[in-house]
């Protein structure tokens, strides 16, 4: 018990740590490098309570996807940070408003989940069934493809829609390329393609 209380106050201190330094940070290749130690750290935390699934899932996404593709972003980026800071007091009260905001909605979370009425006979929190009878990744699965099928496939369709949208406004078409034709290449014959010559010996082409 104290080496899991331990791990937990350790993984906490530096997920905590890790995010400070993403926003305080001045170069923002070390911010995305941070964000990834504050992934891993997180989950380690899921870890320690029985969510391996999610931990796995938080590493191979956020880790694996997303930050190592904004860390990319930002190395081939050419992008002049001292002229982006010098218009930061004149949105400071916005964004001020924003993180208020924010703050407000996650108490008022905080503050539902620790008062919210409980039914006589029942456990606060989610049920958890038995580790021996159904693992994690099997309870994980059975409701998001059951209760929340049509909500999985319609974020499915909306990263998809937002993947083609993505395609099409940065394609650009430019001259003199050569393109492959799957029509042309299928009907080719071979009298088309091949020439065959006789060539005397000793005579050469």
């Amino acid at each position: 018990m104290i080496i899991q209380a331990l791990s937990f106050y350790l993984f906490a201190f530096v997920a905590i740590a890790a995010a400070v330094m993403v926003i305080s940070a001045r170069n923002p290749v070390h911010s995305v490098l941070f964000l990834i130690l504050a992934f891993f750290n997180a989950a380690g935390l899921f870890v320690l309570i029985g969510a391996e699934f999610i931990a796995m899932i938080l590493i191979v996404v956020y880790v694996g996807a997303v930050a190592v593709l904004f860390l990319f972003v930002v190395m081939m980026l050419d992008i002049s940070f001292s002229e982006l800071r010098q218009g930061f007091l004149q949105y400071l009260p916005i964004g001020g408003l924003v993180g208020i905001v924010l703050l407000a909605e996650l108490l008022m979370i905080g503050g539902s989940w620790v008062i919210a009425p409980v039914a006589e006979g029942a456990v606060r929190g989610f049920p958890a069934p038995p580790i021996d009878q159904v693992t994690n990744t099997h309870a994980i699965g059975k409701i998001l493809y059951t209760d929340f099928i049509y909500l999985f496939q319609g974020a499915g369709m909306v990263l998809l829609v937002a993947m083609i949208g993505a395609i099409v406004l940065t394609l650009r078409s430019r001259p003199g390329v050569r393109k492959q034709k799957i029509s042309d290449q299928i009907n080719r014959r071979p009298e088309d393609a091949i020439e065959i010559k006789k060539v005397q010996s000793g005579s050469g082409i």
